[in-house]
This record gives C-alpha cells, sequence and structure tokens, in this order.
C-alpha cells in the first residue's frame, strides 16, 4: 500500500484515524502498531514476520544491553552481536545477489543464488533500529521498556516505506506523551495534500517522460532529447521523494507526532555541499551522526578526514542500492564534496549566484544519471549522448516534439522547485484567518480533487521507494 492510491486516501487512512482518535490514550501507541502492521502487511504479507522477529529481537538486544551497561565487556557483546545481526539481514536480502553475481563475474565460476525480493523499507526501518541501538548504548537515550511502544516506532506506517528516517532520540517523548489538537491535525491535513499534489499531479506526469525516454534506443537518441529526459527525471525524483516526505510529515501532525523536516528546496542551492544540507536532511543526518561523527570527523588529520568522507559516501551510494551505478553516484559526490570542502571553497565565494547555481544543477543532473540507470555502462553511455561524445545528432523530431509539448510543464515545475509557491500559500493561510471564506481552503481542496480525479484513472503511478 502507498499513499497515493484511492485504498489509503479513502479507507485505510480514515479507518485508522477514527479508530486512532476513539481509543484512550493508552492503547493509541497499541493501535498506532496494529495499523501500521496492517499497512506494511498489505503489501509485504510474508516480511511481517520479518519485521516482528527484528522488533522483538531488537527490543530484548536493548534491555540486555542496558541491563549490563555497567560491565562495559558484556554490554559490548550484546551491543555488537546486535549491530552484526540487523546488517547482516540488510545485506542478506539486499546485498547478496550483488555480491555473488559480481564473484561470479569475476572469478568465471556459477555460483547458484536466487534473487530474493526486497522487504520494502527494509533500509529505513533497519537504520531507526539501529539508531535507537546506539543510543541505547551509548546511553543518549533511555531504553524503552514497553514492547508496544517500540514496536510503533520501528513500525509507524507515515514514515515507514519511504522516510523521513526518525531517530529514537527526536520522538522518545512524543511516544511516551504526545498532544494531539484540531489544529495540530489541520496542518497536518494540509502538508499531506501538498505531499499529495507534489506526487500525483507533478512527479507522476513528468515522471511518464524519462520512462518513455529511458526506454528508447540509445543510438537512435539525440543530444536534446537526453537531456530533457535526465531533467525530467531530475524533477520526478525530486517532486516523488519530497513529496513522500511531506505526507508522511503530514501523517505524524495527524497522529500526534513532529517529524523532523526532510527536504529544503534543494535545487536553489548555490554548491553541492549545500544540496547535500537540503536533500534527504534526514538521511544525511544519520551518516553524520552515525558513521562520520564516530569515524573521527573532521577532527582527524586530513587523510582520516579523507577516508571518513569517502567511507560515508560509498556506505550513502551502497545504502541506495546492490550496483555499481549506486556506488559510483556515491563515490562522484565523495568527489564533488571534497573537491569543494578543499579546493574550490574560496573560488566559489567569489562567484556570481547565478553561475554557482548553474554549476551545482549540471552536476546534480549527471549524478542523476547514475543513480536512474539500470546499469553503470548505462549510465555511462547516455552521459556520451549528453555531452556530443558519439554519433548521436544534437536534436531530432522526437526532441523537438518532447520540449514543445512539456515546456509550459518544465516551467511550473522550475516555479514548484522554489520557494515561490510555499510563500504563496502562506500568504493565503494567513489572509485566509480573517475571511469568511477561506481561500487556502478553497486551494487544498482543488489540489485534492484533482489528485484524486488523477488516481482514479491511474495508468502511471510509480513507487521509487520501492528499491530501499
Amino acid at each position: 500500500m502507498v499513499f497515493s492510491s484511492i485504498v489509503f486516501l479513502f479507507t485505510f487512512l480514515p479507518i485508522s484515524l477514527l479508530i486512532y482518535y476513539i481509543s484512550p490514550k493508552k492503547f493509541k501507541n497499541a493501535i498506532l502498531l496494529l495499523t501500521s502492521l496492517v499497512f506494511y502487511a498489505w503489501g509485504e504479507p510474508v516480511y511481517i514476520f520479518l519485521m516482528i522477529g527484528t522488533i522483538i529481537f531488537d527490543y530484548i538486544m536493548a534491555l540486555k544491553i542496558d541491563k549490563y551497561k555497567r560491565d562495559r565487556k558484556k554490554s559490548k557483546r550484546f551491543f555488537i552481536f546486535t549491530l552484526l545481526v540487523n546488517v547482516g539481514i540488510l545485506v542478506f536480502f539486499t546485498y547478496v545477489g550483488f555480491i555473488i553475481g559480481n564473484i561470479n563475474s569475476i572469478f568465471s565460476i556459477n555460483i547458484p543464488f536466487n534473487e530474493l525480493s526486497l522487504p520494502v523499507g527494509i533500509s529505513f526501518y533497519t537504520f531507526q533500529v539501529l539508531s535507537y541501538i546506539v543510543d541505547v548504548y551509548l546511553g543518549k537515550v533511555k531504553v524503552q521498556r514497553s514492547l508496544v511502544s517500540f514496536g510503533a516506532y520501528v513500525t509507524m506506517f507515515p514514515q515507514l516505506v519511504a522516510g523521513p528516517i526518525v531517530q529514537y532520540e527526536t520522538i522518545e517523548e512524543q511516544l511516551n506523551y504526545r498532544e494531539e489538537s484540531l489544529e495540530k491535525f489541520g496542518q497536518g491535513v494540509e502538508r499531506f495534500i501538498q505531499g499529495l499534489g507534489k506526487k500525483v499531479l507533478l512527479a507522476n506526469n513528468i515522471g511518464l517522460i524519462w520512462t518513455t525516454i529511458s526506454a528508447t534506443d540509445l543510438g537512435s537518441m539525440s543530444v536534446l532529447t537526453a537531456w530533457i529526459g535526465i531533467i525530467a527525471y531530475t524533477f520526478q525524483i525530486y517532486f516523488d521523494f519530497s513529496g513522500y516526505s511531506d505526507m508522511a510529515i503530514g501523517l505524524g501532525k495527524m497522529f500526534g507526532f513532529d517529524f523532523i523536516e526532510n527536504f529544503n528546496f534543494p535545487y536553489i542551492s548555490t554548491s553541492v555541499t549545500e544540496f547535500w544540507r537540503r536533500w534527504h536532511i534526514s538521511l544525511g543526518s544519520w551518516f553524520r551522526d552515525y558513521i562520520y561523527i564516530p569515524l573521527g570527523g573532521n577532527r582527524v588529520s586530513l587523510g582520516k578526514q579523507i577516508r571518513n568522507i569517502f567511507a560515508v559516501w560509498f556506505l550513502t551510494g551502497l545504502w541506495h542500492g546492490a550496483s555499481w551505478n549506486f556506488i559510483v553516484w556515491g563515490l562522484y559526490y565523495g568527489v564533488i564534496l571534497l573537491l569543494e570542502k578543499m579546493v574550490f571553497a574560496r573560488i566559489l565565494e567569489k562567484t556570481p549566484r547565478f553561475i554557482k547555481h548553474i554549476y551545482t544543477m549540471l552536476l546534480v543532473i549527471i549524478g542523476w544519471v547514475f543513480f536512474a540507470s539500470p546499469t553503470l555502462s548505462y549510465a555511462l553511455d547516455y552521459i556520451k549522448i549528453m555531452f556530443g561524445f558519439g554519433h548521436n545528432v544534437i536534436m531530432d523530431s522526437a526532441g523537438i516534439y518532447y520540449l514543445y509539448t512539456n515546456a509550459i510543464m518544465f516551467v511550473i515545475l522550475a516555479i514548484c522547485s522554489t520557494t515561490i509557491v510555499k510563500t504563496a500559500l502562506d500568504k493565503i493561510v494567513v489572509k485566509s484567518k480573517s475571511r469568511y471564506v477561506n481561500a487556502s481552503l478553497i486551494a487544498y481542496m482543488l489540489i485534492l480533487f484533482l489528485a484524486t480525479a488523477y488516481l482514479v484513472n491511474e495508468t502511471y503511478n510509480p513507487f521509487l521507494y520501492f528499491r530501499f
């Protein structure tokens, strides 16, 4: 089940909210846990047992780690064992096929293996569990003694399959005590509709262009078509990912939770460093807190700083998928960020903002080629076409057609990638409070109506997070 579906919008969500709000406070976490398990089992009936097993295992191990906190050796053993089990499960489902495939290729052997279907959201909830285990071991949070509350944290359906990655520390108090209010619920509805509009009306419509172009034979693709395709994907992935985060944050508010922001208009950035401060903030924070800083961060020698940066970005790439193109994508950003930090910092300071923005978006767009491509070789061939390193024509009738028919859409997406629309909506909300006719309500109802109409006749509604 996904947020952008008729079943979720008009069946699952209303029923879940109704049961949640009529239940006494002491049962709310239990209701949230049960509804989240139903949500997950809807699409992953087999892997629900994996999730339940993970919850029980980590709950018990955290209690053990806390019990022996004065005996550091014993506590450390439980801690390491817990980390190995969780990481082992993630590796088994996500990377075993990739590892065996590469071994077979390198050594020209044939180790048999069957590809396993990836449990949706396993990377997200594994990272959440790991943050909890680490923080309990370090004494940053109190161990959660309620299995129900811990289960609710791990399985919370608003952010289960698409993030943001909610560290236990940020909602520790909210699990035990939170207040629901009509105002907060209304804010949640508004934020959810914003995200739904991003996903359904913007991401889906522009994504169809990339799907069509990426299915075109590379030998017959023009340079213009290649650029249109990847620019379309650039918009698709932003509005898809940020749309799901908006919906998650909105759903969280409906249930009384405050999640951290996950996207902060990354396409207005004037450096790649700034871009990654604005893109998937929860993931970046996780790698900073649990990988980069423990390795020493930037408080070590230059050589170790370089090691730390590449370790983080190698793992960031690998986290996104078991494929060399993801690894190269991660290392690509590692190189750029290192250069910006060590070499280009002063140059960028003196460069006009407009030029810095073009520089940033050019590198980001190239990065998305690696991310979107099925293989590394496809990505490299696609980039060659983009920059004219081949025998492909500069433009053709197909490229002109794509540009002509989608020009207005590209302009709308570019505007929506900035703060212009958000500022306008915020002003409408403020002004509407003093009027009899609530203009903001009309605007949000219109978005909901259009999104629903689109989903009723749904022909293209991809779930990009299935890879994670």
